[in-house]
């Protein structure tokens, strides 16, 4: 295999690719963080340089398909390390607030994109060929608009050194509760999308998505409840471990468990990740699986933001493409809405001393949770390539933007 092939990879330009990926990464964030910018921002423009480059591209679909997945493990020890931080205890004092930012987080985003689809239809900003079809480009848009991509919020967060504020558990405990609804959302809209595109009427499965919801929230509930009856006696035994790196290895294992059965119950991954994170803070070992676990952690978490960075396609910015225009408008329009909608849901934190808007701004960035609905919306045939250009671009701007403006009215 040559590295020419487009279809494949060579294993040293799998390690060119790896390399640019690390020296562009901290070479980049080094001169953010000098200009006290987030790190995590100049991981996100090094991702976006290198995917222009075309060097990551340039593997070809297999060597993308490893760097997504080494991503994934990013992003899974990104969550573990939060969990690792959090006291789970704090985390259920705030259930209520968390719980209201969430619907919030959901409802005023939904119905704000819901009704835009139908008044920029109305001023020819967009065209559908049928009212089925507005209506349920209508819903996976609005849909698209709720998700809530944590990660990014979670290493902003870290790195302020803010982890323990009551904001930061909110937002982490609203996050939990968005990837629930929106899983709800997700199955609401593709059973509408489904029994319409093979000619049936409007109508929801309501036990597929009761069945769906059971899962989910049984899952969190058995994480939590279950793994606090033997996790500390496994790492008593995993401690005791002759072996190099078994503590390390224990605790990784024991994360990417949980990450797979949260996956089996429906949920994305990092959220058992995050619960595994949470059980491990109340073991003995917990200092030490910290201090272990961040030369890992500054491997592998770095890749899962540059590749966010490296999916972005600059050329849709381009005004001078007369195509460009129409998505340009639409994709400022859901932007706005993008903003004023998560911004909205940090009144739900009302009952408690907490920077209201600090938490609306957490819960912006749609990162890759908001592409998988637009993903679905495009491969369903709802939405428009020129439709689905838009909301990646919302998804761009709402995860460039979230964190210079966490650090902006969070740092004091």
């Amino acid at each position: 295999m040559t590295i020419e092939d487009p279809n494949n990879y060579s294993l040293g330009s799998f390690f060119l690719a790896l390399a640019s990926i690390f020296v562009a990464g901290k070479a980049i964030s080094s001169i953010f963080v000098r200009f006290k910018q987030p790190e995590v921002l100049g991981e996100l423009v090094a991702g976006v340089l290198l995917g222009s480059l075309a060097l990551i591209p340039l593997l070809g679909e297999p060597g993308y398909q490893i760097f997504h997945l080494l991503a994934e493990v990013g992003v899974a020890i990104l969550l573990f390390e939060i969990g690792l931080e959090t006291d789970l205890n704090d985390l259920l004092k705030v259930g209520v607030p968390s719980l209201l930012v969430a619907i919030l987080g959901v409802v005023v985003p939904f119905g704000l994109g819901f009704y835009s689809v139908f008044i920029l239809n109305t001023y020819s900003l967009i065209s559908f060929t049928s009212e089925i079809t507005l209506f349920l480009a209508a819903l996976t848009i609005g849909a698209t608009l709720t998700a809530t991509s944590v990660g990014i919020t979670a290493r902003v967060l870290s790195e302020l050194g803010k982890l323990k504020s009551v904001e930061s558990k909110i937002i982490l405990g609203a996050a939990v509760i968005d990837d629930v609804m929106g899983l709800i959302i997700l199955a609401v809209v593709s059973a509408l999308i489904t029994t319409t595109n093979s000619g049936g009427g409007i109508t929801v499965d309501f036990l597929t998505v009761g069945i769906i919801t059971g899962k989910a929230v049984g899952f969190l509930f058995a994480a939590i409840i279950l793994g606090n009856l033997f996790t500390k006696k496994l790492f008593v035994f995993v401690h005791s471990l002759k072996a190099r790196g078994s503590l390390l290895l224990g605790a990784l294992s024991y994360t990417f468990v949980f990450a797979y059965l949260a996956q089996l119950a429906g949920l994305a991954p990092i959220i058992g990740a995050f619960a595994a994170g949470l059980l491990l803070a109340k073991t003995h070992q917990k200092d030490l699986i910290e201090d272990r676990l961040k030369p890992v952690a500054d491997v592998f978490i770095p890749i899962f933001f540059i590749m966010v960075g490296s999916a972005v396609d600059i050329s849709v910015f381009n005004p001078f493409i007369k195509e460009n225009i129409a998505v340009i408008i639409l994709a400022l329009v859901l932007f706005i809405i993008a903003i004023i909608g998560k911004l909205v849901c940090g009144l739900g934190a009302f009952s408690i001393n907490a920077n209201k808007l600090v938490i609306g701004i957490g819960m912006i960035p749609r990162g890759e949770v908001g592409l998988i609905f637009a993903s679905m919306g495009l491969a369903t045939g709802v939405l428009s390539s020129s439709d689905y250009s838009a909301l990646t671009v919302m998804v761009m701007l709402t995860t460039f933007i979230a964190p210079p403006l966490l650090y902006r009215f969070f740092r004091d």
